[in-house]
């Protein structure tokens, strides 16, 4: 029921209008009423009314001053002026502050009610407008994600200008404008033993997506399934390290609670220019590679890279010999969980670990390529894979370790044999995932018409996390899944427009749109008409 507040100094006036309209039969609620514009403020901020029916002419504050600042606290709010004044200049007063209708005086409370229902209807109208967007912006908060994490690759690809950054920024809801900047790389992974993804995996993504929505300082970008880009924003290098740690305090908050699950995060130094973004970046990416390197549930910074592969020996260190297990371990984990990107990061770690000035030695060298050919080797036959997959250069072992001619040779052919083992590996998962996809468009298809039917319904259902469902979603079909989903709807919508006679209403709600204005809103959207307008042009074309 809208609630309609009345202002009005003459008394007989005002009790006329009070009494002699039935108010709450008509569809409204009679929410205050008050002499001038002076006392009438507080009141009408308290109340909130929808619609405002003040006289112009009043002592202390007149009609206009008081539209003038209710506008300002509630924009959303209708104002209908009365007045005996018939002049240009007060009428000009009431459009620039945006009063919806001017009233003269004397009026029936027939016409009163006439223009208050006028007014009514076009609130419920442009309500009704915003639920129809607010649903639309709701479901298409996935392409609104994708649309972030390419805004995010231009900038570190330094793709884009500083206005264009900006202008691309404020239309996604990223406001990039700080004087500092600083990387949070963060991902949550499986505890050790654990298997797939675990519930409880999901579940703490889903906690952490939902609590950065709410932080303040704190860009989030969603990089699944490598986990979260944050970027922290301050006035000073001191504050921009407060907010920081803030956001590192509560994202372990956040893993509390979840055994089988595991944390590591990487920083990177402050930025004090949108371009030196970048490189912070690069610096967490950095630090986020120890994660191969060192234990989990640690948030470590790029200056502590250096201490954790310290080692000091200026000779061929025989004890690292004996501890090939524990390297192998590491490049099999890193094979496994690593992205093509950070190959030249692991690489760093891994030199500095084993000990550069061990590599100057030609043996250590043959030694070291042989081991890490094998260690591809055997991941690639636990996938099922084989090296006569590899492209040449990487299949033969005598050419690889004749071609370790030197450390920067040696790091060379390692990163392009890993680069190599890890684009069959993702091109495996997504054939992994094909079985997965096509249970997935098995459900839409059975339950498109489910009103409920959303990214989350359909992740739990073939139980992965609804971020990584929409990126290998999108990666296979070349869709969104809200883009996917919506297709499949209308398609069925267009067979029922043209083979029954239902109403729009009804084949709306048979489709899954269970609110007909939106299904309308959408069906011109990506139709390009109105459903009805679509079933008339058909059969004007059947006719033809």
């Amino acid at each position: 029921m809208l609630k309609v507040f009345l202002v009005e100094d003459e008394v007989v006036i005002r009790n006329g209008i009070k009494n002699n309209i039935p108010w709450e039969r008509e569809g409204f609620e009679f929410a205050g009423e008050a002499s001038d514009g002076e006392l009438a403020y507080p009141l009408i901020l308290k109340e909130k009314p929808d619609i405002l029916i003040t006289d112009i002419k009043m002592p202390f504050m007149d009609g206009l001053e008081l539209s003038r600042i209710v506008r300002k606290e509630l924009p959303q709010i209708k104002i209908l002026i009365l007045s005996g004044y018939n002049e240009f200049d007060y009428a000009k007063s009431a459009i620039d502050i945006g009063v919806t209708q001017y009233l003269l005086k004397p009026i029936s409370s027939a016409k009163l009610l006439e223009a208050v229902k006028e007014v009514g209807a076009q609130i419920e109208k442009e309500r009704e407008q915003d639920r129809v967007l607010e649903q639309y912006q709701r479901e298409m908060a996935e392409n609104l994600l994708l649309e972030r994490q390419k805004l995010w690759n231009a900038l570190i690809a330094n793709e884009l200008s500083t206005a264009e950054l900006l202008e691309n920024g404020r239309k996604l809801g990223m406001d990039f404008t700080a004087p500092v900047y600083q990387v949070l790389l963060f991902k949550l992974m499986p505890g050790d033993g654990a298997s797939g993804e675990p519930r409880d995996l999901i579940a703490a993504s889903e906690r952490i997506v939902e609590f950065s929505k709410r932080w303040e300082h704190v860009l989030t970008i969603d990089r699944s399934p490598e986990g979260w880009v944050f970027l922290v924003k301050g006035g000073t290098d001191e504050e921009t390290e407060q907010f920081l740690g803030k956001c590192v305090d509560e994202l372990k908050k956040l893993t509390e609670g979840y055994p089988e699950i595991q944390y590591f995060g990487g920083i990177g130094p402050a930025a004090h220019r949108l371009g030196d973004i970048r490189g912070s970046y690069q610096e967490a990416g950095k630090a986020f590679a120890g994660r191969f390197f060192t234990e989990p549930n640690q948030v470590i910074r790029a200056a502590d890279v250096d201490r954790l592969h310290a080692r000091g020996a200026e000779k061929i260190d025989l004890s690292s010999m004996g501890s090939r297990r524990a390297e192998r371990a590491r490049v099999d984990r890193f094979l496994k969980n690593g992205t093509l990107e950070e190959v030249g990061n692991f690489l760093d770690g891994y030199f500095l670990d084993v000990g550069e000035q061990n590599f100057q030695s030609t043996l250590y060298r043959q030694y070291v390529v042989m081991d890490l050919y094998f260690s591809a080797a055997d991941f690639l036959e636990n996938l099922e894979l084989g090296t006569q997959q590899l492209p040449a250069k990487c299949r033969d072992l005598n050419e690889i370790v004749a071609g370790a001619t030197s450390v920067e040779g040696t790091r060379r052919l390692i990163g392009g044999l890993f680069t190599e083992t890890m684009r069959l590996r993702d091109r495996n998962s997504m054939k992994r995932y094909s079985a997965v996809l096509e249970e997935a468009r098995t459900f839409i298809q059975e339950n498109y018409q489910r009103d409920d039917m959303s990214l989350n319904t359909v992740a739990s259902q073939v139980n992965i996390s609804p971020s990584y469902f929409s990126a290998i979603f999108s990666a296979q079909t070349g869709q969104t899944f809200v883009e996917y989903l919506t297709s499949v709807r209308l398609e069925r919508a267009k067979e029922l427009l043209m083979c029954t006679s239902l109403r729009t209403a009804e084949i709306g709600y048979e489709v899954g749109y269970k609110d007909s204005h939106y299904f309308s809103y959408i069906f011109r959207k990506v139709v390009g008409c109105s459903p009805t307008e679509y079933k008339n042009r058909r059969r004007d074309a059947a006719k033809g």
